[in-house]
């Protein structure tokens, strides 16, 4: 960790402010897979030696995930990432065994995964109430309370917003959907780094993270469940994670997940502080040169490291599209909105008007960048800005 790591977007002489999409690999898990890769072939379903040494791996993963995460082992099961983690808590409540209620509450600035499913279950004739958000995009306690009945099954509201970095009171939330009955999930993905969760003390009854955006590999998740709770299965076939979701494990991801969740516990505070002084650092080196412009949310408790700015007047595709022809890689929004040319749904909620909202672009920062590269890009940035507000005149 640190300036001294050399990043591979910095040997490729890109600046990558696009650690919100995803990150880097850390050096420690790609100095140990070649050994993973080549030591552990075996089915960690399978009862010979070979077998053993895999499922050992596995479970010293979970025991990893677990201890970060504050919850038995047991209620760590393995997925394949986020959007299947999300999925699974919304859809698996809905059809879970004796469920008879027919309501869900989740938010307008969830990521799609959880948007997705919800107008799924739009379909099946469920309900479905979607929280407003303030102005910072943070969703109120209040405005859970007004809705809120027993015919609730489930509450889904992410930790930390992937667009804005916006941190929301999870411990409120989670405890008024309890007061009714109704169970609490939240997409933890953003938020694993800034939020230390202790669900065995906590009203938070799952939990979705990914391994990719903490420096571990893609395609692997996870979704915890606490023990007592029965949801249906997704994935259907074999007995792996404890008979709840079939398929081989992926071992490299989880493996990668292991280690990551073993360096955040170690580095937690350190890893924050610096994303929080680079994110800082370029919004104060931006806004002090460029005028008409809107750091989104600022004045709402953040998550370090996300910077979403809106620049009016200027196309936010065309920026980031410029930006990345000069070696800056960011973002318009969510890496699973690539192609739209819809403004963020996130940025619409929070009733910012929609031609500034169509000029956002974020930058979100991990402990791999440096202060060189944000004053670099700040530079870069600036002078893209200026460049096409002069176009468009």
């Amino acid at each position: 960790m640190g300036e001294e790591t050399s990043s591979p977007f910095q040997r490729m002489r890109s600046i990558y402010f696009d650690n919100a999409a995803t990150t880097q690999v850390s050096p420690g898990i790609l100095a140990e897979l070649p050994r993973v890769l080549q030591d552990c072939c075996g089915n960690p379903s399978s009862i010979h030696a070979e077998g053993r040494k895999s499922r050992k791996l596995v479970e010293d993963s979970r025991r990893s995930v677990s201890e970060l995460l504050g919850c038995r082992a047991n209620e760590v099961y393995f997925t394949s990432g986020g959007s299947e983690s999300d999925t699974w808590a919304l859809y698996g409540t809905a059809h879970a065994p004796g469920n008879h209620r027919r309501t869900l509450i989740t938010s307008q600035i969830e990521h799609k995964a959880v948007l997705s499913c919800s107008k799924r279950l739009e379909s099946e004739g469920y309900n479905v109430i979607y929280l407003p958000v303030d102005p910072n995009g943070v969703v109120s306690a209040d405005s859970l309370k007004r809705v809120i009945t027993e015919d609730v099954f489930l509450v889904s509201i992410m930790s930390v917003n992937n667009e804005t970095g916006v941190i929301q009171d999870i411990d409120a939330l989670s405890e008024i959907a309890h007061l009714k009955g109704a169970l609490f999930h939240t997409d933890a993905v953003q938020g694993i780094y800034d939020v230390e969760y202790k669900l065995a003390n906590s009203q938070i009854d799952m939990l979705s993270l990914s391994a990719h955006k903490l420096h571990g590999l893609k395609g692997c998740g996870v979704l915890t469940v606490r023990s007592g709770i029965d949801i249906s299965k997704l994935i259907y076939g074999g007995a792996q994670e404890q008979g709840k979701r079939a398929g081989t494990e992926n071992l490299p991801g989880i493996y990668s997940l292991g280690i990551a969740c073993r360096d955040i516990m170690t580095n937690r505070d350190a890893i924050n502080s610096r994303k929080r002084k680079l994110s800082g650092l370029l919004e104060e080196l931006i806004t002090s040169r460029i005028e008409d412009l809107t750091v989104n949310s600022a004045s709402a408790r953040r998550a370090g490291g996300i910077s979403n700015i809106s620049f009016r007047g200027v196309d936010g595709e065309a920026l980031m599209l410029n930006l990345d022809l000069k070696g800056v890689c960011a973002s318009t929004g969510s890496a699973c909105l690539s192609g739209s040319v819809d403004p963020s749904h996130v940025l619409m909620a929070m009733g910012i008007e929609k031609e500034i909202a169509a000029g956002s672009v974020r930058f979100s920062f991990s402990e791999y960048n440096t202060e060189e590269e944000v004053y670099t890009a700040a530079d870069i940035i600036c002078e893209t800005v200026k460049k096409l507000r002069n176009m468009n005149k």
